[in-house]
């Protein structure tokens, strides 16, 4: 094995990884992202305690334990680019030795749920309703620095997708697919709203929004939200689930990304209640992780 050097993994003289600030007895092996910040306490409320408070930027983690489960909730803030940061520093926290700087033998694979707010293209899903992500279209960028691999269902869906937005658009993007895992979609997001999630790099044009700045492809949501494949339809716009699900799979770690709908942009609605539809989700994720 190679020993990593200092320039690569960035470790605090407190024996902290670098941007998140934790040390590895400070992770627990259930993970809960959130993309704001001050949603890190709205999720460790319920915990029956918490033992780790750590802030650093945007990188907020509170450790704790709820009937039994140690739990860790972290913000990322917004986008695949904070979404690079934290996925490779929860790994790193559970599966280098800081001693050495050397990959540990044994591995470790985290459940990494995300807990979020996302915009639906789907006319017939209510605005606050709640939905687990089963496929993710990445339209950020991000997984085309990392070598890579698809699995049969990723490949499949990539063939057909990208096959059908050249028919209907001069699609100028090369997006990547990524899969939740199946075993927490069934344990968690049983009874939401299932779809692909496609993750872009902004929340205005990238997502089909315009406001002075003109939008350069033309019918991008309807595009989306006409997409058919087996029933298997393009639900809603964000901007962490490609890069969560693409990064896990790579790192060998277990990733569903659960989703409180707060606009519908077939009908251009928005929830009058968000954030109580934000902690009705965090209820039942909490409830199904114990």
């Amino acid at each position: 094995m190679t020993r990593i050097p200092e320039s690569e993994l960035i470790i605090n003289p407190d024996q902290s990884i670098y941007h998140l600030n934790l040390r590895p007895e400070q992770l627990a092996n259930t993970v809960i992202t959130v993309g704001d910040p001050d949603r890190v306490s709205q999720v460790s409320k319920f915990f029956d305690r918490v033992d780790t408070k750590i802030q650093k930027r945007e990188f907020v983690t509170h450790t704790g334990e709820l009937n039994g489960e140690r739990i860790s909730v972290i913000s990322t803030g917004i986008g695949t680019d904070n979404i690079d940061i934290v996925l490779n520093e929860l790994d790193a926290l559970v599966n280098i030795d800081f001693e050495t700087r050397m990959v540990k033998e044994e591995l470790t694979s985290l459940k990494i749920i995300r807990i979020g707010t996302s915009g639906c293209l789907q006319k017939d899903i209510p605005v606050d309703s709640m939905l687990v992500s089963e496929m993710a279209i990445g339209l950020d960028g991000l997984m085309h620095f990392y070598e890579h691999f698809n699995n049969a269902d990723e490949t499949m869906f990539q063939h057909v997708f990208l096959r059908y937005a050249q028919e209907k658009t001069a699609f100028p993007l090369r997006p990547y697919f990524a899969q939740g895992n199946k075993d927490l979609i069934k344990k968690i997001g049983y009874d939401m709203h299932k779809g692909v999630t496609v993750t872009c790099p902004g929340f205005y044009a990238p997502q089909g929004r315009q406001l002075r700045a003109a939008t350069s492809i033309d019918g991008m949501l309807d595009v989306l939200a006409d997409f058919d494949h087996n029933g298997l339809r393009i639900t809603n716009f964000e901007m962490e689930t490609a890069g969560i699900y693409g990064l896990a799979n790579v790192l060998g770690h277990h990733a569903i990304s659960c989703n409180a709908l707060l606009a519908n942009r077939a009908k251009g609605t928005f929830s009058e209640k968000p954030k109580q539809s934000v902690e009705k989700l965090i209820e039942i994720v909490l409830g199904r992780i114990v």
